[in-house]
């Protein structure tokens, strides 16, 4: 089985491409967990945390398709993901209504367009 090296950047990437997938087909709380924070890198072993048992537990019934993934797109079979659960951490991810629109601006340009021309306020 192939053994290529791989840096922590990489291993990010394809792991953002996979929650896309994932939130593509619809898998909206396995994307979350994903997305809740960036794992770390040390070797082939890969470091998740997260903020509740309950959603190590989701991870975990999941976690064959992500190691595939990464395993295959990586060209490394060596990979292992470790998940440390922290009740302590904050998600990455409170939005306010602004950083919810910025989003969508990021997304469609013309949302902004639409807004200005209906007049529309987000404070309403």
């Amino acid at each position: 089985m192939p053994t290529e090296d791989f840096t922590e950047t990489e291993m990010l990437v394809e792991w953002n491409k996979y929650a896309q997938r994932l939130g593509d087909k619809g898998f909206k709380i396995m994307e979350a967990l994903l997305l809740i924070n960036d794992p770390t890198l040390d070797g082939t072993n890969i470091t998740l945390e997260l903020p509740n048992e309950g959603s190590k537990l989701d991870f975990e019934s999941q976690i064959n398709g992500l190691l595939g993934h990464l395993k295959g797109h990586l060209h490394n079979h060596n990979i292992t993901i470790q998940i440390n659960v922290n009740e302590a951490i904050e998600s990455k991810r409170s939005l306010n209504d602004q950083d919810r629109y910025n989003r969508l601006i990021e997304i469609n340009p013309n949302l902004d367009l639409l807004r200005s021309t209906f007049g529309l306020d987000l404070t309403t």
